[in-house]
């Protein structure tokens, strides 16, 4: 059981910045694909950017690419989310995700509990 926990979010203007982290709990972080997806009010889940175990290869949403960038520590057990030039439209409930296999669809075997991010105009 993979128990993951998220931080870092918060009320921010537009354009500014936010980095979120989720710590795990397994020491086998490493064995894990990672992934962060977003939820705004009334609105489906939505994946923003996956990132593959060792940390080499990365996934963006399209409407992050460019902005985002996600990544990893391993020696940490923590995976990134640095977020810059955030927009209104970026918020929502951050949630991230392990997962044996990368992928940027939803099949996730673990998630956690999420973090609310609130951009302002």
């Amino acid at each position: 059981q993979v128990q993951l926990v998220e931080s870092g979010g918060g009320l921010v203007q537009a354009g500014g910045s936010l980095r979120l982290s989720c710590a795990a709990s397994e020491r086998t972080f490493s064995l894990y694909a990672m992934g962060w997806f977003r939820q705004a009010p009334g609105k489906e889940r939505e994946f923003v950017a996956a990132i593959s175990q060792s940390g080499v290869t990365t996934y963006y949403a399209d409407s992050v690419k460019g902005r985002f960038t996600i990544s990893r520590d391993n020696a940490k057990k923590t995976v990134y989310l640095q977020m810059n030039s955030l927009k209104p439209e970026d918020t929502a409930v951050y949630y991230c995700a392990a997962s044996k296999i990368m992928t940027t669809n939803f099949g996730y075997d673990y998630w956690g509990q999420g973090t609310q991010v609130t951009v302002s105009s």
